[in-house]
């Protein structure tokens, strides 16, 4: 069944409720406004988050403002050494008062999940959330249980360098849409971040701007945006171009252009577009591709990270000409 592009008043939401949720954000978050941008757009994309820096710069923060800015539950999980995972899912309850088993579901059945410091975790518990960041279930003994819609698990990490600190598996690197690097504010930026929180925590005054049946309408609505053949190429090629590239010894999965392409309809979204353009895609090809890649060993020791691995395959890889982004602008599937 062919689905129209959205209407422009489809489009007029998109654009009115991330704005708002934007700017809600950013006044918690000061001076990263390309950071906020590229969070909601994973949120619209339906995909999920890996924040990754060192303590302190403010990623738990960001987690935080942006589930507050929805109507929605949040499930927060601190990821230590001992967690376990049925910690994550949740576990069966026998009952003595009626000889049967309650299921007490765990944080991961909430609408937003904050993973604090997920690679504190053992692998084992970490892999808890393979199924959840995939297919939006969660089976516990043989039981399997939808999780609800919109999901998006936002997980924070210090870098892997840092004691204590377990290394993601690649499965589990490769679920997560985007990774982003938070940084250390500009000088203004902290100067005013002082002046907000010197009496008071901002997060504490955020009101949510919008709820969960309205964000998982944003999210169809995003879906329908339409993508040319040429961009659609364009994606294949540069997936194509990590799983050839000698600097690289893992390239980008199938998964990551099924993502890279859905992340780039909701870029388009937020500035009111119903087709993506190339700038969309160039835009997200280091957070959605740099963090699935494994470097050679040849790559780590000149010091070469997968970023800029990345950063040379988007220079290198031809741009789709202007007739093969725009051409048969009609239904689409």
């Amino acid at each position: 069944m062919l689905q129209a592009v959205p209407s422009s008043s489809e489009l007029e939401d998109v654009v009115d409720t991330t704005h708002r949720m934007r700017t809600a954000v950013e006044g918690v978050v000061t001076g990263r406004p390309e950071l906020v941008r590229v969070t909601v757009a994973v949120l619209l994309a339906e995909g999920h988050l890996l924040l990754e820096d060192v303590p302190g710069v403010g990623k738990t923060t960001l987690a935080k403002a942006l589930a507050k800015t929805i109507d929605c539950t949040v499930g927060r999980i601190q990821f230590t050494p001992d967690l376990l995972p049925s910690d994550l899912t949740g576990v069966n309850i026998f009952r003595s008062q009626t000889h049967e088993f309650e299921f007490r579901p765990g944080p991961v059945f909430a609408h937003v999940v904050i993973g604090d410091e997920i690679n504190r975790a053992s692998p084992k518990t970490q892999s808890a959330l393979l199924e959840c960041m995939q297919e939006a279930q969660a089976t516990v003994d043989g039981r399997t249980y939808p999780l609800p819609r919109p999901f998006l698990v936002v997980a924070t990490q210090n870098p892997v360098e840092m004691e204590g600190t377990y290394p993601l598996p690649e499965a589990q690197r490769d679920r997560f849409m985007a990774r982003l690097t938070v940084g250390y504010p500009s000088v203004e930026s902290e100067l005013d971040m002082l002046d907000l929180q010197e009496t008071s925590d901002p997060l504490d005054t955020l009101r949510p701007v919008t709820d969960a049946a309205q964000v998982k309408e944003l999210i169809e609505t995003t879906r329908r945006l339409f993508a040319a053949p040429g961009i659609k190429r364009y994606v294949v090629d540069l997936v194509t171009a990590t799983r050839e590239d000698s600097g690289l010894r893992l390239g980008a999965s199938p998964r990551a252009a099924i993502q890279l392409l859905r992340a780039a309809k909701a870029l388009a979204a937020m500035d009111g577009r119903d087709h993506v353009l190339p700038d969309d895609v160039q835009q997200l090809g280091v957070p959605v591709l740099a963090h699935r890649l494994l470097p050679s060993t040849e790559s780590r020791l000149s010091g070469r990270s997968t970023s800029d691995i990345v950063t040379d395959i988007l220079d290198r890889v031809p741009l789709p000409s202007a007739a093969a982004t725009t051409r048969s602008r009609r239904a689409i599937g």
